[in-house]
């Protein structure tokens, strides 16, 4: 990709990422195999979905300077500030809820400010309705920001989208069923674009709310012209929305990082494998099936 700095792509990822077999008794017993899809190794500072989403879109900028959209503890949001400090674009991040003065940054905002990332805060009526175009300009004019190119909250876009095609064509022909956790529905739309007949695609949302299938199929529509592959989302596994966590999930995530050596990220790749184990155990795979579980990200330091 055409970057402003010189030499080696600072951006170069790790591709095909790995696919890995972990042995776990609550997938044998009934004849499962579970495939963990390493994402999270493709790049150390654009993890998984990130950098498939992030590098077209910053193509597509040409140079641009970079404005996106995040909650105060996005993991999009300090991707985004990474590629910025790597690539040496400027990036404002548009950040959802009001800086309270004379507070501290929370760790994450931290980050994307110690990389250079430029922040704006927006009250939350205001950004609820940032996809409007009146909106859109008014919070573009107040960040200083008209010229530059706009990545959606989660880097969701047809761009996105048809860059996550790759994920599934890596796992064409490797397991009937490829599993991902989502938060705005991109990777999920490509990934099952690029899987092969009869391969399914199952999303696990980790917001609550029930919304998220027609927000996937109109990406799909935006990159593809149309609902494409075959998929389906569980919304039984949010552990109470985005950036939420129980004591249940995190006891599961320490018993899997103990039994198979792996860190398991929290909010997103904690409920997607809590979501396979529960499946598995209701009987919902038949017996002699292979799931590759989509690990999107890693925990942040």
């Amino acid at each position: 990709m055409t970057s402003p700095v010189t030499g080696p792509d600072p951006l170069a990822p790790r591709l095909p990422s790995p696919l890995q077999e972990v042995r776990d008794e609550r997938f044998a017993r009934y004849g499962l195999r579970l495939l963990l899809k390493r994402d999270d190794l493709i790049h150390p500072e654009l993890i998984g979905n990130k950098w498939r989403k992030l590098v077209p879109n910053i193509e597509a900028a040409r140079g641009r300077a970079l404005v996106t959209f995040g909650g105060a503890y996005s993991n999009h949001l300090r991707a985004t500030a990474a590629a910025g400090r790597l690539l040496g674009l400027p990036v404002i991040g548009v950040v959802r809820g009001q800086e309270l003065a004379g507070r501290p940054l929370n760790p994450s905002l931290s980050r994307c400010a110690a990389d250079g990332m430029r922040l704006h805060f927006v009250d939350r009526s205001t950004y609820r309705r940032k996809a409007e175009p009146e909106t859109l300009a008014a919070i573009l004019r107040q960040a200083g920001a008209e010229e530059a190119y706009v990545v959606p909250e989660g880097g969701s876009n047809a761009e996105a989208v048809r860059g996550c095609r790759a994920l599934g064509a890596e796992l064409r022909g490797r397991a009937e069923v490829v599993a991902v956790a989502c938060g705005t529905g991109g990777t999920l739309a490509g990934l099952a674009a690029g899987l092969a007949a009869p391969q399914r695609a199952l999303g696990v949302p980790v917001l609550k709310g029930g919304f998220l299938e027609a927000e996937v199929q109109a990406l799909q529509e935006r990159a593809f012209g149309a609902r494409t592959g075959s998929w389906s989302l569980d919304d039984r596994f949010h552990f109470g929305g985005y950036a939420r966590t129980t004591p249940e999930l995190e006891a599961f995530a320490t018993d899997f990082e103990d039994r198979h050596g792996l860190p398991v990220e929290r909010l997103y790749v904690a409920k997607l494998l809590y979501g396979l184990v529960s499946l598995a155990g209701e009987g919902a795979f038949t017996r002699g099936t292979t799931i590759a579980a989509v690990v999107t990200g890693r925990p942040f330091p």
